[in-house]
């Protein structure tokens, strides 16, 4: 099984710095303690400094790489403490190829949270607390992945 990890990197920053990404470990071991044989897809370990020193043709086949990898992985989770165009875009693709969508952020009200979630957590402490009573895999049996 393919998990994706989408989330906040530049978000709304206006300088060439990045978030906070230690999200990504933790969803990766919330993962991987369920599901050992899980291939995780992470941005990130793709594109090690977010893409912030590639050129304009590097960073636009970047963009378009991770999206169809998106929608080619079998779940995606979004980490969104606020909004993220990229997580965005990476998430519609998801939706778009009929995959669940696993949203951590408090933007629940927002329209991309809202409308393209499968499933909406308020924190990383309540995704955590999902995969690790099982319930993660009830929902993917329900999805058929």
């Amino acid at each position: 099984m393919r998990f994706f990890i989408s989330g906040i990197m530049q978000g709304s920053r206006a300088d060439v710095g990045i978030h906070d990404q230690n999200y990504r470990v933790a969803i990766r071991m919330a993962i991987k303690a369920r599901f050992t044989e899980a291939e995780i897809i992470d941005p990130l370990e793709l594109h090690p400094d977010a893409g912030l020193s590639y050129g304009p043709e590097e960073a636009r086949r970047a963009l378009l790489e991770l999206a169809e990898e998106a929608a080619q992985a079998d779940v995606l989770i979004a980490y969104l403490p606020e909004a993220s165009m990229g997580t965005a875009v990476e998430m519609w693709q998801a939706y778009r190829a009929g995959k669940p969508v696993l949203t951590i952020s408090p933007l629940a009200e927002n329209w991309v949270v809202k409308f393209l979630s499968t499933r909406v957590f308020p924190s990383l402490e309540a995704f955590e607390s999902f995969v690790a009573e099982g319930e993660l895999e009830k929902l993917l049996e329900g999805w058929g992945v």
